[in-house]
């Protein structure tokens, strides 16, 4: 439930966009994007304003071309996304952004319990397992691709 303090510690104010990241928020992230790669050019583009333009498409769901034009180009942007997303730095960002407000809120970093409703467990055993197997199984051929016949399949037997 909203509680007046919630709204209160909510409030962006001061920010260009209310999806903008504070300087607190930037030095909790900052450390954790990794540098540009070896070898090529300097980086030209502000990482914290492609941070920004991110939280813009998320707080806002707008369509990436519908981007501000004072934010970096969408193609940019989402570039950043995609990349981060398949090199882990967006699951590492949100683990220390949950882990600081669990301690903002006075609680211990991680859990200490868990419920499971009986509709989540009846949902996690209905797709899950079906749906990981079916990617970890190889694809069966069928007789013909193996070059059996039915008629030497039923012979052989």
């Amino acid at each position: 439930m909203w509680k007046p303090e919630h709204r209160l510690a909510a409030r962006r104010i001061g920010l260009r966009y209310d999806s903008d990241l504070t300087d607190e928020e930037w030095a909790l992230i900052a450390p954790l994007i990794p540098p540009a790669k070896r070898g090529g050019g300097k980086r030209t583009v502000n990482i914290r304003e492609i941070l920004n333009a991110i939280f813009y498409v998320l707080w806002t769901g707008c369509q990436w071309k519908a981007l501000p034009k004072d934010l970096p180009p969408k193609s940019t942007a989402h570039w950043y996304l995609m990349l981060w997303n398949w090199d882990g730095t967006l699951e590492r960002i949100h683990h220390v952004l949950y882990v600081a407000v669990r301690e903002q809120e006075g609680r211990k970093p991680s859990p200490t319990a868990a419920i499971i409703d009986s509709q989540s467990a009846k949902a996690a055993q209905k797709g899950g397992p079906r749906l990981t197997r079916k990617a970890m199984m190889r694809a069966r051929r069928s007789p013909a691709a193996r070059g059996i016949s039915s008629s030497t399949r039923s012979a052989a037997c």
